[in-house]
């Protein structure tokens, strides 16, 4: 069998869906947890490689048809550039969580909730990328969601899990319908539901429209663009830690597939205007994303809002490219759909550390409030390190891929004065200002992480004996950590990987990286901008040497050390540091009038009065409270309402049928 074939790949998601099926009585036994993710480790490891050898030395040809699915259309399944490179970012998420889960899985205390669902999860990704007919691609896409829901149940008895279970499969459903009605109205009268024969007759106009705004809300909805995030904040923190990581770091971005596959495979040649919606919707999201992370004291929640503002920013490259490619200028195109797949990688990279990170912080404190923590730099300094490395990647900070990918974005922008329509004219640079006002906020946001779980005294008794993880947690976070070097010193050669990718969707491809001299990074040319990752990081490390050997050899004898100046007040008390809240209280006073409505109530003592003062904010999510809120009274009180129908007489349930059918009838004669 060939490794670059689906019959291979698909032989890879037969031999995930066997460990889950095995791991259903076995998942109770004392050592099951290393074996079920050694396996998953294996096999996702094979499968990575597949997926490279497709990506780098082209796609087979072939494709595999199942007798399975709808009758007389079968299950189609097949390997393209854009599947190869989205299998190797899924595949290699799964390899990284894998490796980390032989260590974490050892301190789940109910593995038998989580072990026959992982490898299904891993499984259901893989297909969705796959597939090539609609009934394959939900079938798999709801797969994934059912077994991500089953591992966001798997700890139901904690805290408000069972609420965030309920959300996501709510939300999932949702968003699964979206998609089943867009693929009706690609599939057309005719029914042709693989993807060839979509392809083939295309879509008017007006389906088309509605299309596009159908796999906004579906590929959406489960990506986390704002306002269909609200399951996100609450299933990522529900979830171990291990999932959380493939749920905001790989299934996202199966989400972003999905919306690629159909807009800019299937739906036909785009509209100029299609990329109003999606620009805003990625600039507000870049926006609404940090400012919520920056806002939150849970560690994990601060994540899954961070993962918002990196979709957000990820569908702002996706909506230039549409820009660009309707008005045919396919080399701007092509600069912009390579910055958001490459932040596509990078994301999966920095996001699956920074969850490690925080399972780590879990395992080792039991504690996920930042205020509770403080001083593990002394405890885990390895661990310290690694997300050290992903918050200055995620902060988009040179040298690091971060940086590298939204400087490509930023380039893209660059380029849209050229366009000829006012409203991206005007769109565009609002949205450049908000990614720009989102990278700074983002910066802020992992300082404050850092400094506040990290740095200072610990805050509690559990942070003061915590300890080191295990070598499979820290392996799993090295790896990754070191991809995150690499590709962003060495951004050049990612570039040239993804372009069979940018080349099958537009037409175009950015010129090949790798050859250009010091193996900097040009967009467009060198008279307009270029960036060479590999001589900055080399100034970094050179300048970072020269200034630590200034300071020890010539500064230390003029250190005087003295106790800090307490104003007075002696206390030795860690809360005397800067909590969470503090850190971000002059960004909430800036935005949150407007973002989050918040309110503060300041209870001051007067002049002599020994009592501590007190602040208590109050922030409100004002998409669940206008949008969500309304629905879930509006499904109430309908049911209510319908719930009467089912004590109704049996002679009244015939007359309702009968005026059914009565009114079917007349619609049918008066049909057109």
């Amino acid at each position: 069998m060939i490794p670059a074939s689906p019959a291979f790949a698909l032989s890879c998601v037969g031999a995930l869906l066997a460990i889950a099926v095995l791991a259903i009585p076995g998942g109770r036994l004392r050592d099951a947890a290393p074996v079920v993710y050694g396996a998953c480790l294996a096999t996702s490891l094979v499968a990575l490689g597949g997926a490279l050898i497709c990506l780098l030395a082209g796609p087979p040809a072939s494709n595999v048809v199942l007798p399975l699915g709808l009758p007389w259309v079968g299950a189609h399944f097949r390997i393209d550039a854009l599947a190869a490179f989205f299998l190797a970012v899924v595949n290699l998420g799964a390899v990284a969580a894998s490796l980390y889960g032989i260590g974490y899985g050892r301190h789940e205390s109910e593995p038998q909730r989580v072990l026959p669902f992982f490898p299904a999860f891993l499984a259901g990704m893989n297909l969705v990328v796959l597939a090539d007919d609609a009934f394959s691609f939900l079938l798999a896409w709801e797969f994934m969601s059912l077994a991500s829901w089953a591992l966001v149940m798997a700890h139901h008895r904690e805290g408000d899990n069972a609420r965030a279970g309920y959300v996501y499969i709510v939300m999932a459903s949702f968003g699964t319908l979206a998609l089943l009605l867009a693929f009706g109205l690609l599939a057309g009268p005719e029914g042709g539901y693989a993807f060839a024969a979509i392809r083939a007759h295309g879509a008017s106009a007006p389906s088309a429209a509605l299309v596009l705004g159908l796999v906004l809300l579906g590929a959406g909805s489960k990506a986390g663009l704002a306002p269909l995030h609200v399951w996100l904040p609450l299933a990522h923190p529900a979830a171990p830690s291990h999932v959380s990581a493939l749920m905001s770091g790989v299934m996202t971005k199966v989400a972003v597939y999905g919306f690629i596959r159909i807009v800019f495979d299937l739906l036909g040649p785009q509209a100029w205007w299609w990329g109003l919606p999606v620009l805003a919707a990625g600039g507000g999201s870049a926006v609404l994303g940090v400012l919520y992370a920056l806002m939150q004291n849970d560690l994990k929640r601060v994540l899954a809002y961070s993962t918002i503002e990196n979709i957000g920013l990820i569908f702002v490259g996706l909506g230039l490219t549409i820009a660009f490619e309707a008005n045919g200028f396919h080399a701007a195109a092509a600069l912009a759909l390579t910055a958001a797949l490459f932040h596509v990688f990078n994301h999966a990279l920095f996001k699956s550390i920074l969850f490690f990170g925080a399972g780590a912080v879990l395992t080792a404190t039991g504690e996920r409030q930042m205020d509770r923590l403080g001083g593990l730099i002394h405890k885990m300094p390895l661990t310290s390190f690694l997300v050290l490395i992903a918050c200055a990647a995620i902060s988009a900070l040179p040298p690091l891929n971060g940086f590298a990918s939204e400087w490509l974005v930023f380039q893209a922008i660059l380029l849209s004065p050229q366009l000829p329509q006012w409203g991206l004219k005007l769109l565009i640079p609002a949205v450049g200002a908000l990614l720009a006002l989102s990278a700074a906020l983002a910066a802020a946001c992992f300082v404050r992480v850092f400094g506040i779980v990290f740095l200072g005294r610990p805050r509690s008794q559990q942070a003061r004996d915590a300890h080191e993880v295990d070598r499979w947690s820290i392996s799993a976070m090295a790896m990754l950590a070191a991809l995150c070097v690499i590709a962003g010193v060495l951004p050049g050669f990612m570039i040239d990987s993804i372009a069979s990718v940018v080349d099958a969707l537009t037409g175009a491809r950015m010129p090949a990286q790798a050859s250009l001299q010091w193996l900097s990074i040009v967009p467009v040319a060198e008279s307009r901008s270029s960036y060479n990752g590999l001589l900055v990081f080399a100034f970094i490390a050179a300048s970072a040497s020269l200034a630590a050997y200034a300071i020890h050899r010539l500064a230390s004898q003029a250190v005087r050390r003295a106790p800090a100046w307490d104003c007075g007040f002696p206390d030795p008390s860690p809360s005397t540091q800067y909590s969470a809240e503090s850190f971000s209280q002059p960004i909430q006073r800036v935005f949150g009038s407007y973002v989050f409505k918040a309110s503060e109530r300041i209870d001051m003592p007067a002049p002599g009065d020994m009592r501590p003062a007190r602040i208590k904010v109050e922030l409100r999510d004002l998409a669940w409270e206008l949008i969500y809120a309304p629905i879930a009274q509006a499904v109430s009180f309908t049911a209510e309402r319908l719930n009467r129908l089912q004590f109704l007489t049996i002679r009244v349930y015939l007359s309702l049928v009968f005026f059914a059918l009565v009114t079917l009838l007349l619609a049918l004669a008066v049909w057109p």
